[in-house]
This record gives C-alpha cells, sequence and structure tokens, in this order.
C-alpha cells in the first residue's frame, strides 16, 4: 500500500472543525445583515413616503384639486384621493415598519385615520407621519410648511 494513499482523504473531525467555523461565522454576521435589511426598508419607507407628499402636493397645485392625505397609523397605511377624477393612491408600509405618530398631534385617540386637506393655492400644511422599525430606528418624513417639500429627518430612538 501507499503511504500517500492513506492521507488523501478529510478526517471527521477537520470535517467538524470547519462545519464549526463557518457556523461561528454565519452567527456573528446575521445580526449585522438583519439590521441592514431593516434599515433598507426604513429608508424605502421613509422615501415612499416622501415620494406620496410629492404625488399630492403637485397634484393639488398642477390641476387645482383638493387633494385628501388620509394617514391610517395602526393598518400602516395612506391613501391619497382628490376632488376630481384622476387620482386614488393607496400605500401600505412594508413590513415591520410602523406609523408611531402623526403630527401635530392632537389630544384625542381616534381608531380611525387622521385626514389632511391639500388646498390648491392654499398654504401648505405643517403635518408629519414618524415611523419606527423594528428594531427602533426612527424617521420623520414632514412636509416643510415654507418650502412645501417633503423631508426625511432621522430621530433619536426611544429608550
Amino acid at each position: 500500500m501507499r503511504r500517500g494513499a492513506a492521507e488523501a482523504g478529510v478526517t471527521l473531525i477537520e470535517l467538524l472543525i470547519v462545519t464549526a467555523l463557518v457556523g461561528l461565522l454565519v452567527g456573528i454576521t446575521f445580526p449585522s445583515v438583519g439590521a441592514g435589511v431593516d434599515s433598507l426598508r426604513m429608508a424605502s419607507a421613509a422615501n415612499q413616503l416622501a415620494d406620496l407628499f410629492n404625488v399630492a402636493l403637485n397634484h393639488a397645485e398642477r390641476r387645482q384639486q383638493v387633494v385628501e392625505l388620509a394617514v391610517w397609523p395602526r393598518q400602516g397605511r395612506l391613501t391619497l384621493r382628490s376632488s376630481g377624477p384622476g387620482l386614488v393612491r393607496s400605500l401600505e408600509l412594508a413590513e415591520g415598519v410602523t406609523i408611531v405618530a402623526v403630527h401635530p398631534a392632537l389630544p384625542q385617540v381616534e381608531d380611525g385615520p387622521r385626514r389632511f386637506l391639500l388646498l390648491p393655492g392654499g398654504a401648505t400644511p405643517a403635518m408629519g407621519v414618524e415611523l419606527r422599525s423594528r428594531r427602533g430606528a426612527r424617521r420623520l418624513v414632514r412636509i416643510d410648511p415654507i418650502t412645501g417639500v417633503p423631508r426625511i429627518e432621522a430621530r433619536e430612538a426611544a429608550r
């Protein structure tokens, strides 16, 4: 028998060591991958919300129609409707992103939607929607009442 033939295989112990090392690497990197996916979901939801605000503001000004923006915090949904035909949009937030607050805050608690009217030629409402991810990251998407431009602001996580 040749001496090289007996040393050519992989032992069970070597295979177990490699498997344990791969499992350890996966265990170390998985939380950072999960956090990355979570931050991508939050960024995507905030951008979609800012785009929805832009659509509503542009439609009110260019088409000269009243636009209703309804925010359903418990369902994580926003809807747009115009007084004339042509604008009916809905936005469902991504899984893991929830609506924490609608600004300006109202003293009474409602189960229904919070509604805002965007009037053509009127003042832009100072409104905002605060989002939170599963890991506690927060973003406030608000309409700047002076410029009429939606802005996304990072907020401190609640402790």
